[in-house]
């Protein structure tokens, strides 16, 4: 039985877009997830602030940043400058607080899983926090491309890597480009709450608001839904198409596992 709602219906979206949304999820070749406030209920970096106790600040540019109001990477640097996590405070942070998962994800992926699909986590977060989601929901740490904070010997913070795909805006495109040249995906899924899920360039996206609801995701999704359950339904009443599908994709020549830059 489902367990949450989907809403389809958005005003700014054809009955056509809708449909094909739907059928690709049927045949997806791959599934990308964004993290924050989708895999997991929290957005982790606001997380992080309250516990250096400059949360209020910080949450409201994160609230311009995944409303399309602001450049990631200058967000992102605003943040941290910020909260200036040294290396201790990231340890203590990740084993008090552990990032806690939304309803029916793990189900979801394990769904995906069964049927051979490769799973994807795609996130202006850090590796630090995103590595031990992954290892919780059996997704090779190759398939997470994330962002990595760097330290000092003293374990000040320094900063962050520049040179990963996901430190600027456009980042999850060029992440999805990356995927589909590389393993020539022809039906590659994103799944998040942000514009910059959103405006990933994925074969088909859809809109996540079980956690939060912004505005421009939901009026321009072909897909919004507010629960993994839905995705999972929409799987299981299609399992002979599915499976189907599957059979074709036998002799795909590329692997489960992406090397991230």
């Amino acid at each position: 039985m489902t367990k949450g709602l989907s809403a389809s219906n958005t005003p700014n979206v054809s009955n056509k877009q809708q449909e094909n949304i739907h059928q690709l999820w049927l045949t997806a070749d791959g599934v990308c997830f964004d993290v924050d406030s989708t895999v997991c209920i929290d957005e982790a970096i606001d997380e992080l602030a309250k516990f250096q106790k400059v949360g209020t600040l910080v949450e409201a540019i994160t609230r311009n940043a995944m409303g399309g109001n602001m450049s990631f990477r200058t967000a992102l640097q605003a943040r941290l400058n910020l909260i200036k996590p040294t290396y201790e405070n990231l340890e203590e942070f990740i084993e008090n607080f552990p990032s806690q998962l939304t309803d029916g994800i793990t189900e979801l992926i394990n769904l995906l899983h069964e049927r051979k699909i490769p799973v994807y986590l795609i996130t202006g977060g850090f590796h630090s926090i995103v590595d031990p989601i992954a290892k919780k929901l059996n997704i090779p740490l190759k398939n997470v491309f994330a962002n990595r904070l760097l330290f000092n010997d003293n374990g000040t913070y320094a900063g962050f890597d520049e040179n990963e795909m996901t430190s600027d805006s456009g980042g999850k495109g060029r992440v999805i480009e990356y995927l589909k040249s590389k393993y020539d995906y022809q039906r590659l899924i994103m799944i998040g709450d942000g514009a910059t899920d959103m405006e990933a360039n994925a074969d088909g996206f859809i809109g996540f608001g079980g956690n939060v609801i912004r505005d421009i995701v939901r009026d321009n999704s072909p897909w919004f839904v507010n629960s993994f359950y839905v995705l999972i339904d929409e799987l299981r009443n299609n399992s002979k198409t599915t499976v189907s599908h599957h059979r074709t994709l036998t002799t795909r020549k590329y692997s489960t596992e992406v090397i991230a830059n």
